[in-house]
């Protein structure tokens, strides 16, 4: 069964019904459990579990140290164009937005990737608009060319791409996918992208399966959370994750939780998600999945980011841009969204390690190791 037939499925449960319903005593019987299931899942997302944060922030650290010890790996983004053919209400960088568009050459992209590698970062996650006229398959593969030779982790957030896509692109050496439903909500995805080749929710739906089949080492989905009921796209968020990490024993499956930030356009959240929601998203989704990855953002403010890390973060961006190049010649006014957490990659390293807690710049090494430029040979 595909993970839409089974969210059709889902479809047909009474969620909101159990959402509802779900009592203090369910709660408590849930949090007693060895284990939590689906309705468990459904019922740490309730109202009713608003007042078991506390016991719910225990276990979730409990599970992650046990999982993962206590460290916590960095990343940067490095967007390579802003060109789309997309008309999101929500994006920045939506066809309908009067934006200047851009697209680094390949020099540029070593330029950017000279800036960020002298920070000590190992993993990237590149990131374009979904234009296949001016970030084809093609140009992307070649910016990973270059991208190698500085980082031995590199992740694509991109455009969903055909299975043979997915894997031409690996060869390459890319070894990470971060690919946002957006949201789970059909008819509200409809809506909210009007036209665009991102208008097919079920091929969106399904590119992280085809990553996976391609041969991904790793796969992160996530939902925008505000556009939505946050409890219903958590519950299916967390659904997908258990449903790639089920079938694909051999990809290391994590979940991002982006709340929308401001950005170019009128659009307005319908579902504003508070920090104690968001706290509750994240200590369900560790609570039901202990061994997935949990990425935080730096659309989150420095100070909640801190007090997050100890609740089941895996994974936090630092030193990040939002524009197109952005670290050494570009205009930051293309930027997709405002950033709240803008502090620079050893700042964000000194508040980890405060915490008690190890900041990671390097967990992964390709077979074949990428010839390091010169100048950092010799100073390795």
């Amino acid at each position: 069964m595909s993970f839409y037939d089974k969210l059709l499925a889902l479809e047909s449960e009474p969620l909101m019904e159990i959402l509802a319903s779900a009592t203090p005593a369910d709660v408590e019987r849930t949090l007693s459990a060895s284990c939590v299931d689906p309705r468990g899942l459904l019922i740490l997302l309730s109202q009713a579990a608003q007042g078991y944060l506390e016991p719910m922030a225990r276990r979730a650290h409990a599970l992650t140290v046990q999982h993962f010890g206590q460290v916590i790996l960095l990343y940067t983004p490095l967007y390579l164009a802003n060109f789309c053919t997309n008309f999101c209400r929500y994006c920045g960088f939506a066809a309908s937005n009067h934006i200047k568009r851009d697209r680094l050459t390949l020099e540029e992209v070593e330029q950017e990737a000279r800036a960020i590698s002298a920070t000590g970062l190992r993993h990237l996650l590149i990131l374009t608009g979904d234009s296949r006229a001016k970030s084809s398959v093609e140009y992307i593969r070649q910016c990973v060319e270059v991208l190698r030779r500085y980082f031995t982790s590199i992740s694509i957030e991109v455009y969903a791409l055909e299975t043979d896509e997915y894997a031409g692109l690996i060869q390459a050496g890319v070894d990470g996918l971060t690919i946002y439903q957006e949201t789970y909500d059909r008819q509200l995805y409809a809506q909210v992208h009007p036209r665009g080749p991102k208008s097919d929710y079920r091929y969106r739906l399904e590119a992280p399966e085809r990553a996976c089949t391609a041969g991904i080492r790793s796969a992160n989905l996530g939902a925008l959370l505000g556009l939505a009921d946050w409890r219903l796209d958590a519950f299916y968020t967390a659904m997908h994750a258990d449903y790639l990490q089920r079938r694909h024993l051999d990809v290391e499956v994590s979940v991002s939780l982006p709340r929308m930030r401001p950005h170019e356009g009128a659009f307005q959240p319908q579902h504003e998600v508070t920090d104690r929601e968001f706290v509750q998203i994240l200590l369900a989704t560790r609570l039901f999945l202990p061994r997935v990855g949990i990425t935080i953002s730096t659309r989150e403010e420095a100070r909640f980011r801190d007090h997050l890390m100890p609740l089941g973060v895996t994974k936090m961006s630092a030193g990040s841009c939002t524009a197109v190049g952005g670290r050494v010649h570009h205009d930051a006014d293309t930027g997709q969204f405002e950033i709240s957490d803008e502090r620079d990659v050893s700042t964000v390293k000194r508040a980890i390690e405060s915490h008690g807690y190890k900041a990671i710049f390097k967990d992964w090494h390709p077979l074949i190791e990428p010839a390091l430029p010169a100048a950092e040979r010799i100073a390795g």
